[in-house]
């Protein structure tokens, strides 16, 4: 199981000195990747974890991250796909990808935020139909070829997008989604899945069999498919229903319980400690404790 890291995207600690700082480190560590999420607003009386409260652009800080590293791949758990155009997404990843050379994973869901729909004039609804032309468009675009598209949901008019990404193909797209409907469309359609940071460890299991299964049902090879734990970090303080609790040892045993529930990549979220991604933390404190995760849980090469 391949290890990853949080990038500082959320609360006290997401500054750009910061984000450069963890970044070279972990890639110096010989961490994998480094992974963002997305948020784009927090409405009026929402009931959202703190981290959510205040958030850096996903594409943004990956990009700035990109910049001060070479190797280390960088990916986006997720980006929702209703937000925005494909075209428009595609330019921004392939640029990122070519700039970085071929470094990036792009994760995409469907949303939840009610304010965001509103803000954004989009709509999830139909998920299925709406996702799988989502990444026929992608696709078309990723090749570098003059393409046209007439869809459903989606029009691209014959037309070409230059710079094509470095990756043959585009960026392994990785679908993210609970709903037993959503994890047969990654196991079908995606690279792979990427799991909530809600997701207990019972039910990571249980859809990384479901996503297996889809893929082996399509005709595809399961074990291609990539499976990413979005992992929880809460440093020093054990709490049994948080796998990845405690000190380092029993940390790193949690994530070996998600290998042997199928995980193909973890990444350590740090993000989700109030102490790190809460908007009131103390960004030196918080930037020292993401420091000591990161270099307490650094793979064993």
């Amino acid at each position: 199981m391949l290890i990853s890291f949080g990038l500082p995207v959320s609360g006290a600690w997401a500054r750009a000195e910061t984000l450069t700082a963890i970044a070279r480190q972990a890639e110096d560590l010989g961490y994998h990747g480094l992974w963002g999420f997305q948020r784009l607003l927090l409405g009026r009386g929402q009931d959202l974890a703190s981290p959510y409260h205040s958030v850096l652009d996903p594409v943004v800080a990956l990009s700035w991250a990109a910049a001060v590293t070479s190797r280390i791949r960088l990916g986006v758990s997720v980006i929702n796909l209703p937000y925005v155009s494909p075209a428009y997404l595609a330019k921004q990843v392939s640029s990122l990808d070519m700039l970085s050379g071929g470094r990036f994973d792009l994760g995409l869901g469907t949303g939840w935020s009610e304010p965001e729909f509103v803000a954004t004039g989009s709509d999830p609804h139909p998920r299925g139909a709406r996702t799988e032309e989502y990444l026929a468009v992608l696709k078309a675009l990723f090749s570098g070829d003059e393409v046209s598209f007439a869809g459903r949901f989606y029009q691209v008019p014959p037309s070409r997008m230059a710079p094509k990404p470095a990756q043959v193909g585009g960026p392994p797209v990785l679908l993210g989604g609970t709903a037993d409907v959503a994890l047969r469309r990654a196991g079908r359609i995606a690279a792979g899945w990427v799991s909530s940071s809600r997701t207990s460890l019972a039910e990571f299991e249980r859809g990384a069999r479901i996503v297996r299964e889809a893929a082996e049902g399509a005709g595809r090879d399961p074990a291609t498919l990539r499976i990413v734990v979005r992992g929880v970090v809460l440093a020093g303080r054990r709490d049994e229903s948080v796998p990845l609790s405690g000190d380092w040892e029993q940390i790193r045993a949690g994530a070996e319980r998600y290998a042997e529930a199928g995980a193909t990549e973890l990444f350590y979220e740090p993000n989700w400690d109030p102490r790190i991604g809460g908007p009131e933390a103390d960004p030196r404190a918080a930037e020292e404790l993401g420091a000591e995760i990161l270099a307490g849980l650094a793979p064993r090469l």
